[in-house]
């Protein structure tokens, strides 16, 4: 499954699981799965989306250990972003030492489809790593803000 079909059917997604309100999604019956299979906006894969009521159970327990699901994921890095310097998008890698160690930690608390390919896409997405190539105009300005920061 390419990300690009999942990019383009986000808005369905989004609506589909309630603005990815995890308590919402959290609390799904066997009833809105079938309409979920249902819905031909999205991926009408039963596993996937058992899983992602899974996930919001888990994630809800994340948030009450951790106070929220930001300071789960940032302790992997100690709260430091990762900075790459790739020269071209061949260099950029589809998982990372950091990416299979958090998709471990999930997989042990009980996330199903958290593999470290969607780990690392997620922390690229969030600001844990940057992986813009160096020539890129939004590689130059994550840089300058980050210094800032630090």
């Amino acid at each position: 499954m390419s990300w690009l079909i999942i990019l383009r059917k986000r808005e369905n997604y989004r609506k589909a699981f309630d603005g990815f309100d995890p308590k919402k999604v959290s609390k799904y019956s066997k009833k809105k799965v079938n309409e979920l299979l249902k819905n031909p906006g999205i991926i009408r894969n039963q596993r996937k989306i058992e899983a992602a009521i899974n996930n919001a159970k888990r994630f809800l327990e994340v948030q009450d250990e951790f106070g929220s699901f930001d300071e789960y994921i940032w302790r992997f890095t100690d709260f430091k972003p990762k900075r790459n310097s790739w020269k071209r998008m061949s260099q950029i890698p589809a998982t990372t030492k950091l990416s299979d160690k958090i998709s471990a930690d999930l997989k042990e608390r009980g996330f199903k489809f958290v593999g470290s390919t969607t780990i690392y896409a997620h922390l690229q997405a969030i600001g844990v790593v940057n992986d813009h190539i160096v020539s890129c105009f939004r590689y130059k300005e994550l840089k300058a803000k980050l210094k800032i920061m630090d």
